[in-house]
This record gives structure tokens, sequence and C-alpha cells, in this order.
């Protein structure tokens, strides 16, 4: 019996032997919560850089398509681009009502052309611009002023003019603008992101020198600029509305 006993003690010490051999030490666990730690502040901001990088894309896929619709729109209205007479146009609020019908969309609103009152935002929303469904209505882009105003206009208006008006003395009135007189269809920017979403710490809009944002452009092209690289306005800002010359004029070189 004794013997017994001391056989199965023996076993017992070896088998607790093995499990503290086999065990992690609070040490180890703690160098591997280190080590975890680490590798997950390394990939985090890559993760964030790929999740932006794809949010991008979809904001350069949403201006691809309202460029479409514009190529429609100006195809039934003799080459024409969107007026309907509303000095503020240039607002998202405003200018989506008239390409709505090229993109599939039935929005209505009731009484207010600021507010839809049904149907999702789809490609008037930039995915990264969170400002836009609580300020703007969900449309995060902007249409130049430039295809609604004369070139002698643009060059004689100041920034204040996009927003401040006198209904019974302004002297900036709506003229149609066509196709045929964009001279440089590849440089002349057409809608835009208003704020600079793609940059974390920088939510400014046109009238800034910070920041980037996708851009669409006349031929249908979408491009991915700094503010810097568009050519000062006559208001001296990167201001699409107001580009020197208006349609006859560039936004890049």
């Amino acid at each position: 019996m004794l013997t017994k006993r001391l056989q199965a003690s023996g076993a017992d010490r070896t088998s607790l032997n093995c499990q503290s051999e086999n065990a992690f030490s609070l040490i180890e666990l703690l160098i591997v919560v280190a080590v975890v730690s680490l590798l997950i502040g390394l990939l985090y901001p890559a993760l964030v850089r790929a999740r932006e990088q794809a949010r991008k894309t979809a904001c350069a896929s949403n201006l691809r398509q309202i460029g479409l619709a514009l190529m429609m729109y100006t195809a039934d209205y003799d080459e024409s681009f969107p007026n309907d007479g509303n000095p503020y146009l240039w607002w998202g609020r405003y200018w989506r009502w008239l390409l709505m019908p090229y993109l599939g969309l039935l929005q209505m609103h009731s009484g207010n052309p600021l507010k839809a009152t049904s149907g999702a935002p789809d490609v008037f929303l930039c995915p990264s611009d969170y400002i836009a469904p609580q300020r703007w209505d969900s449309t995060s882009y902007g249409y130049s002023a430039a295809f609604y105003h004369s070139a002698e206009q643009i060059n004689q208006m100041r920034t204040e003019d996009l927003y401040m008006r006198d209904p019974t003395n302004y002297p900036f009135p709506n003229i149609t603008q066509k196709l045929a007189q964009v001279t440089y269809p590849s440089h002349k920017a057409i809608v835009a992101e208003w704020l600079t979403n793609h940059d974390p710490d920088v939510k400014v809009g046109w009238w800034d020198w910070r920041g980037s944002r996708n851009y669409l452009f006349v031929d249908g092209h979408v491009k991915f600029l700094r503010a810097a690289e568009i050519l000062p306005a006559v208001n001296g800002y990167p201001d699409i509305n107001l580009t020197k010359d208006g349609i006859s004029g560039r936004d890049i070189w």
C-alpha cells in the first residue's frame, strides 16, 4: 500500500511539473499582451488609411455618375448646362433636383427644396462626409456657378455675390452656358466636394487653400487634388465657382 501511495504521489508531482512547464508565466503573458498591442498599434493606421482610400474611391465613383448625368442633361437641353434661374443653384441642395431624373432617383420635397422627403442620398453624399447629413440634407457636392453665369459676370463677381443677394437689385442674373463655350474641358471643374472630406484634420470649403478633394471635370474625368493645385479664382481662392473667365477659363494647368 505504501509503495502504491508513493508511486501515485510521484506521478502527481510529475503531472504538476509537466503542467507548470507547459503553462505561461505571468511575465510571458505580459510579453504576449505587449506584442499584440504593438502589432495593433502598427496595423491600425494602415487599416484606417485603407478604409479612407475605399471611401475616397466611392466618392470619385459618385462624381463619375454625376458626370454621366450631366452629359445626358446637356444632350437633352441643346448642349446647355443646368440652369433653372436660381442664383443659389451651386448649392448641392438645389442643383440635385435637375439631375435626379438622370440618376434614376425619385426624391421629392414638400414645399422646401432644401429638404428631400423620401429616398436615400445615393450619389449626392460622399461616404466620408459626416457634416452634410446634419447640415446640408446629405448633399456633399457643389456645382460651379460659372456654368450659369457668363464669363463677363464671373470676372466681376465677389465671393459675397454667391450667397448674399438683393433680389430687387442684383446685377448678376443667371445666364445659361453651353458646352461649346468650354475652352478647356479637361481643365475646368464643374462639380466637386464642397468640404475637404478626406483630410481628417481639415474640413474647409472652396474658400480656403488647405486640404484636398475630388473634382469632376467637364470631360468626365475625376481627379483628387490639393487645394493648392487649383488656380486662384477671381476672388483669390481655389474656388471653381469663380474661375477667371468662367467656363472659358481653367482651374488647373
